[in-house]
């Protein structure tokens, strides 16, 4: 599918467009027309989340497995919530570290809960949640 562009004019003061094409070096964008779209795109993925709609998000958490009974947590969470998630990895980080990665596929609310209660269990010892949208 070809996507039609359509060019349109903007005036913005100098000095935030100094700003901005500093940031389009930084981020080592080719143009700012490609800087522009992913900032829309990027406010369009906020919007989903903030709206509670169909997104779609990886849950990252390292944990010290050497834990007792944190690895049970962690399967028993993900159980109360296998409709949310589609898969997950487990990556061995050192002899005491684990990173789990979970992909999930659901309302936003519901994976945000779920990436708190991953976070909340003792033993975990850092978390992350990066988010899209379904286009």
């Amino acid at each position: 599918m070809k996507t039609t562009l359509k060019r349109f004019g903007i005036a913005i003061p100098k000095e935030l467009l100094e700003r901005f094409d500093k940031y389009i070096k930084e981020k080592k964008y080719k143009n700012r027309s490609e800087a522009i779209r992913d900032l829309i795109r990027a406010e369009f993925v906020k919007k989903s989340w903030q709206q509670n709609k169909e997104v779609v998000g990886v849950i990252s958490i390292v944990y010290n497995h050497h834990k007792r009974e944190l690895l049970d947590k962690i399967v028993d969470l993900q159980h109360n919530y296998q409709h949310l998630i589609i898969a997950s990895q487990h990556i061995h980080l050192t002899h005491e570290s684990c990173l789990e990665v979970i992909l999930t596929r659901g309302k936003a609310k519901s994976i945000q809960e779920l990436k708190d209660k991953l976070a909340a269990i003792k033993g975990v010892t850092h978390s992350t949640l990066s988010i899209t949208s379904i286009v």
